[in-house]
């Protein structure tokens, strides 16, 4: 923990509790009283990160009972995925199999690997599953129930949804529950708290060693204004990146999670004064913008124009704002917390209802776990 203005790197914070519960009755902070609060789920993935985060996302600001099924098959049924059928092998709707009956009353599906399962799912299960697919599946309106993509995608039509930022676990909830205790490590440090999320090198975004002295120079900016860091890596990280942040932030106080042990990444959220994000992860900026805190958003060298129509549409809104080549001083400003999760629950949710009054009987034969 650091002891002094002038030094101190901490790499682990002990006695820091950011594991989900071993229940999966959605988010301890979700009101009970929800429309399919304890109803039956399925969370049906390719298995990555970041699908699974948006899919728990949204099955915990439902309240739904969720079990989650990650699905990785290989050869000619991988490459055809997601317009092929699922792998014989897998015997969907078998008894004794791992998609067989009782159907669940909600079934939420993310990653091309995961949208033979849904149609399959739909075919067999009928009316009785509300189905839900995150990201275009490519495969037509027709996949699912409803269908969520964000807004700097181009697919749009009845059963389509659309929000500014990815669904994410952080709900106003849960963040009023992390900022009511401070790990010890980060009380300490001074204000204001700068929390710098950093992702890496991606398919559009090149992360080039000109790039890395860009972001070194404007952390280094902040760092003379006497702000507290909270840094934590992705996978995606490269280590010329991060030594580029311990480089600026050399002499400060601050927590430089080391990649072991628990990600105190949601302490960092909850209690960051402004954030700092590289743009090449939807998710973290998405997450970054739950705060309702200050967002500065680094943009390294190539892009998209996805990504740029995702950046442009959260400057607009207020949430971000580029990150300069350096800081005389740290603006603050403010903006309603944007929280996707809630959003696309909440239409589940109706459309759920409005299928029930014209189906009589399914909401009451509705399955809980």
């Amino acid at each position: 923990m650091p002891q002094s203005p002038h030094r101190g790197v901490v790499t682990k914070l002990t006695r820091v509790r950011t594991a989900c519960p071993a229940a999966r009755k959605g988010s301890v902070q979700t009101r009970q009283d929800r429309p399919l609060a304890g109803a039956r789920a399925w969370i049906i993935t390719d298995g990555k990160a970041g699908m699974d985060v948006q899919a728990t996302g949204v099955a915990d600001a439902l309240g739904v009972d969720y079990a989650m099924k990650r699905v990785a098959p290989g050869g000619l049924w991988k490459l055809v995925a997601p317009w092929g059928p699922v792998p014989p092998s897998e015997r969907f709707g078998a008894p004794g199999t791992a998609f067989c009956p009782p159907w669940p009353t909600i079934a939420i599906a993310t990653g091309r690997a995961s949208i033979p399962y849904i149609r399959r799912l739909r075919a067999l299960a009928g009316p009785r599953t509300y189905t839900v697919v995150l990201q275009d599946p490519k495969t037509g309106a027709n996949t699912a129930d409803l269908i969520w993509v964000p807004e700097h995608d181009r697919r749009r039509g009845p059963n389509v949804i659309t929000t500014p930022t990815a669904p994410n676990p952080f709900s106003t909830e849960r963040l009023a529950t992390l900022r009511a205790s401070m790990p010890p490590a980060i009380a300490a440090l001074p204000t204001p708290r700068v929390a710098v999320i950093l992702g890496g090198k991606n398919g559009v975004y090149r992360f080039t060693e000109a790039d890395d002295e860009r972001f070194r120079k404007a952390l280094q900016s902040i760092a003379a204004l006497g702000a507290g860091f909270m840094v934590t890596p992705s996978r995606r990280t490269h280590q010329r990146l991060i030594r580029a942040v311990v480089a600026a932030t050399e002499g400060c106080q601050r927590v430089l999670w080391d990649g072991t042990g628990e990600n105190p990444y949601p302490y960092f959220l909850a209690h960051a004064d402004a954030l700092l994000v590289t743009a090449d992860s939807v998710n973290m900026t998405s997450e970054a913008c739950a705060t309702g805190r200050p967002v500065w958003v680094f943009e390294p060298s190539g892009g998209s124009p996805k990504f740029r129509r995702f950046h442009e549409a959260l400057r607009r809104y207020g949430a971000t704002r580029p990150l300069p080549a350096s800081l005389a001083a740290l603006e603050t400003w403010q903006y309603p917390p944007l929280h996707a999760a809630e959003t696309i629950a909440t239409e589940i949710e109706r459309r759920w209802l409005r299928r029930g009054e014209l189906l009589p009987g399914l909401l009451a034969n509705a399955g809980t776990a």
